[in-house]
C-alpha cells in the first residue's frame, strides 16, 4: 500500500508561483510512474501531470502546459509540482499518486489517495 502526503499549498495572487511536494511512502518508489491531480471546488478530480519512473517522458493537462512542471527525486521518495503563472482557475485541492505510466490519466486505477493540499489563487 502506497502512502501519499502532499504539502506546499497556500494562497497566492494570480501570476504567482507555488511548489508542491509529495512524499510517496513505498520501498519501490523508483519503479512507479508519478502524477499530480486536482479537484476544483464543486468539480470532479482531474489529471494534471505525470511522468515516467525514469523521468524521460512527461504529460500535462492542456490548460497547465508551459506553466507547470513535474519532477521527482528518487533518493527522497519525493515528487514535485512547480506551478508558475498561476490563474484563479487553478484553485483546487491537489493530490499526488503513483502507478503505471500508461494509465496515470485514469483516476479509476487508484485505490488510495492522500489528504491533498489546498491551492487558492486570488484574482
Amino acid at each position: 500500500q502506497v502512502q501519499l502526503t502532499e504539502s506546499g499549498g497556500g494562497m497566492v495572487r494570480a501570476g504567482g508561483s507555488l511548489n508542491l511536494s509529495c512524499v510517496v511512502s513505498t520501498p519501490i518508489f523508483s519503479r512507479y510512474a508519478l502524477g499530480w491531480y486536482r479537484q476544483p471546488p464543486g468539480k470532479e478530480r482531474e489529471f494534471v501531470a505525470s511522468m515516467t519512473r525514469y523521468g524521460d517522458d512527461k504529460k500535462y493537462r492542456g490548460s497547465v502546459r508551459g506553466r507547470f512542471s513535474i519532477s521527482r527525486d528518487n533518493s527522497k521518495n519525493m515528487v514535485y509540482l512547480q506551478m508558475d503563472n498561476l490563474k484563479p482557475e487553478d484553485t483546487a485541492v491537489y493530490f499526488c499518486n503513483a502507478g503505471t505510466y500508461a494509465t496515470m490519466w485514469d483516476l479509476k486505477t487508484f485505490t488510495s489517495w492522500g489528504q491533498g493540499t489546498q491551492v487558492t489563487v486570488a484574482a
